[in-house]
C-alpha cells in the first residue's frame, strides 16, 4: 500500500515526531520501542504499531540500519546510454543484480544511472564488466573519490518546496507568500560544517565474524517487533548483548550511517530530485565542494572522476531534493551564480527503476 492524496492525512503529532525525529538515533537497547513510546507519550506497543502503520502506508521504506558502502567495501555510481527500444530490457538486466541497489532514469544521453555495491572492488568491477557484456552498452564508472556532504535525513512533515527550506531562510516573508517583489539579500543561512573525506576504492572495513553476519542479516532492515535486536541476535546465533555492542561499534566506525526509520521521500512529496554535475577546476575542487556541501538545500555533494575518453568532463556532483521543480531550479541557479560559476548539467530523475538499501551477497 502506498500513500495517496495528501500523505499527511490522518497523521497526528506523534506520527510526525516519529517521521521527522527518528530517521536516526533510534535506541540501541533491548526494548527500543519502550524508550520511543515514552518520548512520544505512549507505550512501546503503540509506538511499534505506529511504525508498522507508516511503513504500510509507504511513508517508511523500512526500519533499521542504513549501511555505508564506501566504508564497508566498494561501490560506484554507474550509467549507460539505453536506447528507448531496449530501455526496459537493459533495466531488467541491471536490476537483476542484487548488488544494484539504486537505479534511476534521468533526462540525459546517459539516461540510466545505478549504484553497484560489493564487498570488494574486484567484485564490483566484475559486475560492471558483466553488465557491459550482457547489455552491449558501454558503462560509465564513476566511483566516489571525495565525500563533502551526504545526508538524506531531513524533515518532511512540512510544506517545504525543497529539502531543509525552513532552515535555509533564503527569502523575505513577502516572497514566501508569493509576492513578486525582489528577494531581499540573505543575512544568514543555516549551514552545516563539512570537510573533505577521501574515499578509497580498495579499502575494506576491519570486520569481525560477528560484524559480517550481523551486517548481512540487517541489510534489508530490522524485524518490526518489540525486541528487534534480540530477534537479530537469534538469527546470527549470538548473545543480544554482543549484538547491541556490535551495532554501537559499527555506528562509531561508520559502517552503519544511522539506525532509524528510512523515509520514502517520493511518497512524502520530494519527487523533483535533480542531480547536478559541475566541471570545477581541479585546484578549486575541495574549497568549492566544502562550501557547497555546507549549504542547507544541498543533500549530497561529492567528487567523482572525469572520464574524458567517454565524453564525461564533470567532477563535482550535487543533489537537491524538492517538491517543486521551479524551486529546485531556483536554488540550482543560485548555486551556479553564487558558488559554482562553471559549466554544469541538470539531470532530473524521471523514473525510479529500483531502490533498496545496500545489498551484499557476502562480506570479506
Amino acid at each position: 500500500m502506498t500513500a495517496t492524496g495528501d500523505w499527511r492525512t490522518g497523521l497526528d503529532d506523534a506520527d510526525a515526531a516519529l517521521i521527522d525525529d527518528y530517521q536516526s538515533g533510534f535506541p540501541v537497547e533491548r526494548r527500543p520501542f519502550r524508550a520511543v513510546g515514552e518520548a512520544l507519550g505512549t507505550d512501546e506497543r503503540e509506538a511499534l504499531e505506529r511504525v508498522e502503520r507508516l511503513r504500510d502506508r509507504g511513508v517508511f521504506r523500512r526500519f533499521g540500519a542504513v549501511l555505508n558502502p564506501p566504508v564497508i567495501g566498494s561501490s560506484t555510481l554507474a550509467a549507460v546510454q539505453a536506447p528507448d527500444d531496449r530501455f526496459d530490457e537493459i533495466a531488467d538486466v541491471i536490476n537483476g543484480y542484487r548488488q544494484v541497489n539504486h537505479n534511476y532514469r534521468r533526462d540525459h544521453p546517459w539516461n540510466m544511472w545505478f549504484v553497484v555495491t560489493a564487498a570488494s572492488r574486484e567484485t564490483r568491477d566484475r559486475i560492471l564488466a558483466d553488465i557491459e557484456e550482457r547489455t552491449g552498452r558501454e558503462v560509465l564508472n564513476l566511483p566516489m573519490l571525495t565525500d563533502y556532504y551526504i545526508d538524506l535525513e531531513f524533515p518532511v512533515v512540512n510544506d517545504d518546496r525543497f529539502a531543509r527550506e525552513t532552515r535555509a531562510e533564503r527569502a523575505s516573508p513577502n516572497e514566501r507568500a508569493g509576492s513578486e517583489t525582489t528577494r531581499e539579500p540573505r543575512e544568514s543561512v543555516a549551514e552545516t560544517a563539512v570537510s573533505a573525506t577521501r574515499i578509497s576504492e580498495t579499502a575494506t572495513a576491519d570486520l569481525s565474524e560477528l560484524d559480517r553476519r550481523l551486517l548481512l542479516e540487517i541489510q534489508e532492515g530490522f524485524p518490526l517487533t518489540l525486541t528487534p535486536y534480540a530477534d537479530v541476535a537469534d538469527a546470527v546465533d549470538a548473545p543480544v548483548e554482543e549484538v547491541l555492542a556490535a551495532v554501537e561499534r559499527l555506528l562509531e566506525s561508520g559502517c552503519i550511517k544511522r539506525v532509524g526509520c528510512v523515509v520514502n521521500h517520493v511518497v512524502t512529496g520530494f519527487d523533483a530530485n535533480c542531480m547536478v554535475v559541475w566541471d570545477v577546476p581541479d585546484d578549486e575542487l575541495d574549497a568549492r565542494g566544502e562550501r557547497v556541501g555546507s549549504l542547507p538545500y544541498v543533500t549530497l555533494c561529492y567528487h567523482r572522476p572525469r572520464r574524458p575518453e567517454q565524453g564525461w568532463e564533470y567532477n563535482l556532483f550535487t543533489m537537491v531534493h524538492g517538491r517543486d521543480p521551479d524551486a529546485v531550479d531556483s536554488v540550482i541557479d543560485e548555486l551556479a551564480t553564487d558558488h559554482l560559476p562553471v559549466e554544469h548539467e541538470r539531470l532530473y530523475s524521471t523514473e525510479t527503476l529500483k531502490q533498496t538499501g545496500a545489498q551484499y551477497e557476502d562480506l570479506l
